[in-house]
């Protein structure tokens, strides 16, 4: 399987850091069922500054025919508000190109925290089952979403993950899903961390 994980100004480092971690070591773990995990801008390559200011540099922009899972993660989505546009998923959910790009996406959808409300903006989870931050819950049940109070929902070709440390469980869950519960388990092992809550399958 290949992921990409998409990076963007604002982006939370723990959303992203987790799924890089975690697929990228199950790529260690499981040669050929799961690969490097690629970090894909949403423009052109380049350098991107994430919500505590580290700063990252992604290689390649996104591209969905090189992929077979698209990692979405949040940040930015509950800062307080300011006179500036902010950085983050706020901004990607005003980016209509963009949310047209997404919503014709053919691969299986992965949100992690606020990166839930970038699918929603474009329509992907209207008449889904998902979960997000708590803090944005409200707002993605109003876009259409039935919203479940799980730290992970699998509803087929689309994963949501809760609060910022849930992109752990999420990551983990997919690794189970796609290289089976012993690379998972391995995984774990390597980590020193147990995933947290159940995993609601729609």
């Amino acid at each position: 399987m290949r992921f990409q994980v998409l990076m963007f100004d604002g982006v939370e480092e723990q959303d992203f850091v987790a799924p890089v971690e975690v697929l990228g070591l199950a790529a260690k773990l499981s040669p050929g069922a799961i690969a490097p995990p690629v970090m894909v801008s949403t423009g052109s390559p380049g350098v991107v500054t994430c919500t505590y200011r580290t700063r990252v540099e992604v290689p390649g922009g996104w591209a969905p025919e090189s992929a077979d899972v698209l990692v979405v993660p949040g940040g930015g989505y509950n800062l307080p508000p300011s006179g500036e546009p902010r950085p983050g998923v706020r901004k990607l959910m005003r980016d209509k190109e963009f949310l047209g790009r997404l919503a014709r996406v053919r691969v299986p959808l992965v949100g992690i925290c606020t990166g839930v409300m970038v699918l929603a903006a474009a329509g992907l989870t209207r008449g889904r089952t998902a979960t997000t931050h708590g803090k944005a819950k409200a707002d993605l049940a109003a876009l259409g979403t039935t919203v479940v109070d799980a730290r992970v929902v699998d509803d087929g070709d689309l994963v949501t993950g809760g609060g910022v440390t849930s992109g752990l469980d999420v990551a983990l869950w997919l690794v189970e899903r796609y290289a089976g519960a012993r690379v998972a388990l391995a995984a774990e092992e390597v980590m020193e961390y147990e995933r947290r809550g159940t995993v609601w399958h729609a």
